[in-house]
């Protein structure tokens, strides 16, 4: 007879004692490192240097790679990494792509802006190893510990990714403004041997469920007409439009943001302490107020939540536009931006989970939540042609009017699906004979 599983504190302890939450933890760090020092912080380093809005704009579109990473996912899975195949199909690739991104970063502190055709490839390279990293760790995650320990492996990962936000926002920030943008990415790139060392002395998962075999239909068609199976075609679609949308008026911000506190007269230290100290750990009480939510008001009413104060709390960027160069707009801003992200994050998550099939639970949640990053995405990278147009002002009234469209889907899906329903568990007998 298999022993029962610890519960209550005993089992909290238990998984987040286990080796593997520490390793995640590092893992999380270098998998936060990056993702600013191609979008937020790097979009400071070009407006000081001269760049225009647009073009400052533009150029977020390195950070793409994050977004279509579920395209050469399946690739990961068949292959083994070149040179350093012999760590593993996990830790190879981890590897391989946690070097690259040290070479990309350290070319970034090397060349600057003023090399602008290099500084992009350079940049577009470090966006593709940061997002083939993400991949190899959320496989790695999966694998390497029982469905008992995922919750608290992916505690620990968030709370390290949440630090590399920091060091790579607040962090590259003061070292920029006490030395150079040069000095603050070679420290970056130095900071990020901490998780290639952790990825040399983990140890590969036991059991990696090999695709070999497995043809482009499976690999690529099957999670699509799984999804559209189970939900009606009208239905998968209008989902799939309200996820696109769910975090739009917030994402459209990701790059203006940076260049608007510059240009409302903020210097580096304030940016650094109030929006990437401060911010972070305003965003981690939001996350956590959204697990309760979730828990207390069910998922339907926590996503009219969610959608409604991701948009609102732009409306609080007009206090800074009105007020430049005042501490307490700049606090007053973070503080409702960053609570209803975190809010708003834990949300998302729990809603695309219940969305996905275990049999592909992996590639279907890649896919929505790349999905959730696109259309944001799209858009941020004209805002700033739209400043240019309507004014920062002008532009955060529209990010906040951008939610209705969300909010009519959001109210057209809940009239036709149980949204607090939660997930049925699969046979685990014929999940065990595919495998």
């Amino acid at each position: 007879m298999t022993a029962a599983k610890p519960r209550g504190w005993r089992g909290i302890v238990k998984a987040f004692a286990t080796p593997s939450a520490g390793t995640l933890c590092l893992l999380g760090f270098g998998s936060g490192l990056p993702f600013l020092l191609i979008g937020y912080t790097l979009s400071i380093w070009l407006r000081e240097f001269g760049l225009t809005l647009g073009a400052i704009g533009l150029f977020s579109y390195v950070s793409f790679f994050y977004v279509f990473k579920f395209i050469w996912a399946p690739l990961l899975d068949r292959w083994k990494a070149p040179i350093l195949g012999f760590l593993g199909r996990r830790r190879g690739w981890l590897a391989l792509s946690q070097i690259l991104l040290i070479a990309a970063l350290t070319g970034m502190a090397a060349t600057g802006p003023a090399q602008l055709e290099l500084f992009v490839a350079l940049a577009a390279l470090a966006g593709f190893s940061g997002a083939t990293q993400d991949t190899m760790i959320d496989a790695y995650r999966i694998e390497i510990a029982p469905p008992e320990a995922q919750a608290a492996l992916a505690a620990t990962y968030t709370l390290g990714y949440r630090f590399g936000l920091i060091v790579s926002g607040a962090g590259a920030l003061y070292i920029a403004a006490y030395s150079s943008w040069h000095t603050a990415y070679l420290a970056m790139a130095t900071c990020l041997v901490v998780p290639l060392l952790t990825t040399l002395v983990m140890r590969e998962p036991e059991t990696i469920r090999v695709r070999e075999r497995v043809g482009f239909q499976a690999s690529f068609v099957g999670p699509f007409r799984d999804f559209f199976h189970r939900h009606s075609v009208v239905i998968a679609i209008v989902l799939l439009l309200f996820i696109g949308l769910f975090k739009l008026p917030d994402q459209m911000l990701g790059v203006i943001n940076g260049p608007f506190y510059i240009d409302t007269g903020y210097t580096k230290d304030q940016i650094a302490t109030v929006s990437k100290l401060y911010g972070v750990w305003i965003g981690i009480a939001g996350a956590f107020l959204g697990g309760v939510s979730v828990a207390a008001l069910g998922l339907k009413r926590s996503l009219y939540i969610a959608a409604l104060g991701v948009a609102l709390s732009n409306l609080l960027y007009l206090l800074m536009a009105q007020h430049p160069g005042q501490t307490w707009a700049f606090i007053a801003a973070i503080s409702g931006d960053n609570s209803t992200l975190g809010f708003a994050g834990v949300v998302l998550v729990a809603f695309l989970s219940s969305l996905t099939s275990m049999e592909f639970t992996a590639t279907q949640y890649a896919l929505l939540s790349s999905l959730a990053n696109l259309p944001g995405k799209l858009i941020g990278g004209f805002s700033g042609f739209l400043v240019e147009r309507w004014t920062y002002s002008g532009f955060y009234i529209f990010s906040a009017l951008s939610v209705v469209p969300t909010l009519l889907l959001l109210a057209w899906l809940s009239r036709r699906m149980t949204l607090d329903r939660p997930r049925e568990p699969e046979d685990e007998a014929a999940k065990a004979s595919q495998n």
